[in-house]
């Protein structure tokens, strides 16, 4: 069964019978579109929930068969499509499980929707600062001495969320003993795996969180594995997750008018992990080993790997990470993100005689080694925290609500942010409005401005200004 694709032979079907739209959406089957014919063809394909082709909140027919499909796939208790990225699984997993004002434990560098939805559901943050892994350059997973600690201290846990593997692929370290002891203590672990939806596929990449009795998994579908932009899954992985109450949010949360493009997407990308094979993982390594060895030829390079495969860093010797991004762009070059340090690259989970143009970024990528110029940069030492657990003296909703004034990062410290800042990618908050702004994160905070790292927040960011609560 796992050879089937039911959602995309449905598409087909309905569409071979040329269909005449008296409904929506208004494009009618692209009829109306002005959209260039590339994009434009795909309208046709654009449908709503008409008979015979389902419906994802109340699924009987060829999604249901997709989701089954997926759930036997993954051995889960039920999984789910996801139409709005892992951000509305993130935001439902924790609806789900938390009630306001319950203590939830978060790893410090959670992407920006789990703050939200801890936000959203007045839930009480634990925040514990990750580890720095020096090989990365990147902060990683939690301690375990300092989990079971922050669990002691508060004695009324209801949530752990962890997020495995984070933006450079790396995985959280001792993860399968994180998660069985919060089972001891009969704490909820909700793992977010956005980044490893290919995870679990064959030996040689690692294992998926639901491996090790996660409750609750979200992957992105559409970073890893061939499925559209917003696709993305959600694996209920026990019993002492209430399912009924996850359909709740999802239907909630979701839009009421999926997009059927996007979960053919999925349907196909089920399909794609599902019939990935050891001969298909050998070839993809022989093409990743030689696009490495094509790069390390430029002495100024070095490439970094991780426990993912499919993200390696490419570091210059005295260009930072940032304006080699620059330069690879003018060669059309596009990378993932990039920080002081490195570069990272997202390569594609080829399949045994797929062409990808490997040989062509190579040289791109050595070309924009060699310019020269402004571009230089001394990399700075990074800016370390150490790890530990912190409450924040004010909710996120108190802060923003809270008079409050702007001053200089400087004279920012040891005061309480009245705003959240985010650097993105990846999209991991710096600061979160409610928190103690400390001489740390100023510090991280000049590194980033001096790199010129973009924010999604933070007004006055470019004038190297904060915005503080009056009080506090």
């Amino acid at each position: 069964m796992q050879n089937s694709r039911p959602l995309v032979s449905k598409l087909i079907q309905f569409h071979g019978k040329q269909p005449y739209s008296l409904h929506v959406p208004g494009h009618k089957n692209g009829h109306l579109s002005h959209l260039p014919n590339e994009i434009k063809a795909a309208l046709s394909f654009d449908y709503t929930e008409l008979e015979g082709l389902d419906d994802l909140h109340a699924p009987t027919d060829s999604i249901k068969l997709a989701e089954d499909l997926l759930t036997s796939l993954h051995n889960t208790y039920k999984s789910y499509f996801l139409v709005n990225g892992s951000t509305v699984g993130n935001l439902a997993m924790i609806y789900a499980t938390c009630e306001p004002n319950d203590y939830v434990i978060i790893q410090r560098n959670c992407h920006k929707s789990i703050f939200n939805a801890i936000t959203l559901r007045g839930a009480k943050p634990i925040y514990l600062t990750s580890e720095w892994d020096s090989h990365t350059k990147t902060t990683v997973g939690v301690c375990p001495k300092l989990l079971k600690q922050t669990v002691e201290k508060y004695n009324n846990i209801k949530v752990v969320v962890l997020t495995s593997p984070n933006y450079y692929g790396v995985e959280v370290k001792h993860l399968q003993e994180l998660i069985a002891y919060c089972h001891t203590k009969n704490i909820i672990v909700l793992i977010d795996e956005a980044h490893g939806a290919h995870f679990g596929t064959i030996e040689g990449i690692p294992p998926s969180a639901l491996t090790y009795g996660a409750d609750v998994v979200v992957q992105s579908a559409h970073k890893t594995l061939p499925a559209m932009t917003m696709g993305a899954f959600l694996h209920v992985n026990s019993k002492r997750i209430n399912i009924e109450k996850i359909k709740l949010f999802l239907t909630m949360l979701q839009s009421s008018s999926p997009s059927y493009l996007i979960m053919a997407s999925l349907d196909d990308a089920r399909y794609y992990k599902a019939t990935y094979h050891k001969h298909d993982f050998t070839y993809f390594m022989e093409q990743r080993d030689a696009f490495i060895r094509s790069l390390e030829k430029n002495n100024r390079l070095t490439v970094i790997t991780t426990d993912d495969p499919l993200k390696i860093m490419i570091r210059h010797q005295r260009m930072s990470g940032f304006a080699l991004q620059t330069a690879m762009v003018r060669y059309h070059i596009y990378s993932e993100l990039a920080d002081n340090y490195q570069v990272l690259l997202v390569l594609p989970l080829l399949k045994e005689g797929v062409n990808y143009p490997f040989t062509r970024i190579a040289e791109a990528i050595q070309q924009a080694a060699e310019i020269t110029g402004k571009s230089y940069y001394q990399h700075d030492a990074p800016v370390i925290v150490k790890p530990a657990s912190s409450e924040p003296k004010y909710s996120v909703t108190e802060a923003l609500a809270a008079p409050s004034s702007y001053v200089s990062f400087n004279e920012a410290i040891g005061r309480i942010a009245a705003e959240t800042v985010t650097p993105y990618p990846p999209g991991i908050p710096l600061l979160l409005a409610g928190e103690l702004i400390t001489e740390e994160v100023i510090a991280s905070l000049k590194q980033l401005c001096q790199q010129g790292a973009y924010f999604q927040s933070g007004k006055r960011i470019d004038e190297n200004i904060l915005c503080v609560m009056r009080e506090g």
